[in-house]
């Protein structure tokens, strides 16, 4: 079993709901994201999504694109974050790390070596932004064959038989995107989340992640009623950024959103 299958399945039998934060990895420095990931699992985190900095992060609003470009001017690259993985996993052996970003480097580097690089730095998942499961057997399969789940996003206008035809395609559990746009957008339907999570449970078994637009605890906890696990990203990038002059102050920050997030989505 998986590490993702195996942190799913205690939730599940604990009935409780992943939290799974997103931080671009060597924003505001390199230096910083192992402490940070330490930090989010002291606070309270599940799944750990780490974004691989890009130059056109496509699928991200300002606030995360400004995180990338952070991240890039300290030159860190995809072998960066992946020694990123590395040290993280010399302390934590259990928590999943996620990688989250886009096809490009990734065909530079070549899906096997990558793949294979990903598996002995300890990565679990990949989820790449802008591959659309027709166009990724060639890189699920070789990362499915290094012990590494594809995980793909579902959108709010995803018809049934798109949502059929990503679930097959998927492991570890997809991403339900709850909103029209790029991250960080500003209004969440929780009943709208609600009838889509329903929805998309009737053609897999994975468990479904929703991110987009969760703010607080408050959104944190009402998700949770319906879907399995609550992504976290622009808030946490926002703040990491409002204290970029100050960074050892980051990693207890971050633990203490994640912690009231914890603490709201533990008490439905």
């Amino acid at each position: 079993m998986s590490r993702i299958q195996a942190c799913f399945a205690a939730l599940k039998s604990q009935q409780r709901q992943a939290l799974i934060p997103y931080i671009t990895a060597g924003d505001p420095h390199p230096k910083y994201t192992v402490a940070m990931m330490h930090a989010l699992v002291a606070g309270g985190a599940d799944v750990i999504e780490l974004g691989v900095p890009f130059s056109d992060p496509m699928a991200d609003g300002p606030t995360i694109t400004k995180a990338h470009e952070r991240a890039l001017v300290h030159g860190t690259s995809t072998n960066d974050v992946l020694n990123i993985v590395s040290e993280f996993r010399q302390q934590d052996s259990k928590t999943p790390v996620v990688l989250m970003g886009y096809l490009n480097p990734l065909e530079i580097i070549g899906y096997e070596v990558f793949a294979k690089a990903a598996q002995n730095a300890g990565v679990d998942g990949l989820l790449t932004v802008d591959l659309p499961p027709e166009e990724a057997a060639c890189l699920a399969m070789t990362l499915k064959q290094h012990h590494i789940d594809p995980i793909f996003l579902l959108a709010p206008t995803s018809t049934d038989e798109r949502i059929q035809s990503i679930t097959a395609a998927a492991s570890g559990y997809v991403y339900y995107v709850s909103l029209k746009g790029v991250t960080g957008s500003n209004t969440l339907d929780v009943d709208a989340v609600a009838e889509r999570v329903t929805t998309i449970r009737r053609f897999t078994d994975l468990p479904i992640g929703v991110g987009f637009g969760i703010k607080d605890a408050e959104s944190a906890a009402a998700v949770a009623h319906y879907a399995d696990g609550v992504v976290v990203g622009s808030v946490l990038v926002n703040r990491i950024a409002e204290l970029g002059q100050t960074p050892d102050a980051i990693p207890a920050e971050l633990q203490r959103l994640m912690a009231e997030m914890r603490q709201a989505m533990d008490s439905i």
